[in-house]
């Protein structure tokens, strides 16, 4: 951690955007000041309206997901090797990270509230509950299983706003697509950087990072919303239903998992991997075998009935 902390500007101007040309949030939506705010409010509202139930139920989580960014941030600045009395360490990479990746619940949450068709308090009850909960995600304050971790997520919510913006498209809401699609560029740009330190940590570490690698799999990558509840239920009792009616509309599925899986054992050049210790070979070998295990769950196509009901939706 302290060697690739040596290159942490070179890597934030690699991997992170400048501030002052980025794009924020205001540049997607209706403009307020505007004399033609009430006509592009019109337009965006008429767009949303042929959104189907599990396509705002599965935005909705997305948002949420986003909006508990000030859990992740405490989560990272915790970890080994990320120093808060050297802010121009690791601690200045999490919070250019953390000012990049909050744009997205802002804009998110501003586009739902002017859709017309969410229940916006329900879902600040259940944004508020999720940071409120934390999580616990089974790293630790191990950097190398955080780094597996944040790898693997960035491409899964890539995956997952990616999805939504083809579908948004498909239902008519073009400035939501738009939106979704901006956000999954920035996500797949943070899912490069992350899986660059893993394997930069290869090269120096090898044995230890795959045997962190193997242990973050073993204990499957748990989700960000995975306590994620509604009011007046128990913690984790909305994850379930929200990770169904993904699968339903096929925006993040089992076989996405193992997919993601798969090109992270190409990326790292995992089967291929040498001078390892006992232990980091036995580990490589149950990573390399591993996909095919998914695969076969991911194959029985166990689709989950539409059968419970989301406050947030109006």
């Amino acid at each position: 951690m302290n060697f690739l902390a040596k290159k942490i500007d070179s890597i934030i101007d690699e991997f992170l955007k400048k501030i002052d040309t980025n794009w924020q949030p205001s540049d997607f939506l209706p403009d307020s000041s505007s004399e033609n705010f009430t006509a592009q409010l019109k337009d965006l509202q008429e767009q949303c309206k042929e959104l189907p139930y599990d396509y705002l139920a599965v935005l909705v989580g997305d948002v949420i997901t986003e909006e508990a960014l000030p859990t992740y941030e405490s989560w990272l600045m915790d970890v080994e090797g990320i120093t808060k009395s050297d802010p121009q360490g690791w601690a200045k990479w999490i919070r250019m990270w953390t000012a990049e990746e909050n744009r997205h619940g802002d804009l998110l949450n501003k586009y739902l509230y002017l859709s017309g068709r969410v229940n916006m308090r329900q879902m600040e009850i259940s944004t508020q509950y999720l940071i409120a909960d934390g999580f616990d995600i089974g790293t630790g304050t191990d950097p190398y299983k955080n780094f597996v971790y944040t790898s693997f997520q960035e491409m899964a919510t890539n995956i997952s706003h990616r999805r939504t913006a083809s579908l948004a498209k498909k239902h008519g809401s073009i400035q939501l697509s738009k939106i979704c699609g901006v956000i999954a560029s920035d996500e797949a740009r943070h899912a490069k950087a992350y899986k660059s330190f893993v394997a930069k940590i290869f090269e120096i570490d090898t044995s230890e990072m795959m045997i962190a690698f193997e242990d973050m799999m073993r204990k499957k990558i748990v989700m960000p919303a995975h306590f994620l509840r509604q009011a007046g239920e128990e913690i984790g009792s909305t994850f379930s239903h929200f990770s169904d009616a993904a699968q339903r509309l096929g925006v993040y599925t089992s076989w996405d998992y193992t997919n993601i899986l798969d090109s992270l054992l190409v990326e790292w050049n995992i089967g291929s991997m040498s001078d390892l210790n006992e232990k980091g070979e036995k580990a490589r070998d149950y990573l390399m075998a591993l996909p095919e295990r998914f695969r076969k769950v991911a194959g029985r196509g166990i689709k989950a009935p539409l059968e419970y009901e989301f406050n947030w939706i109006s």
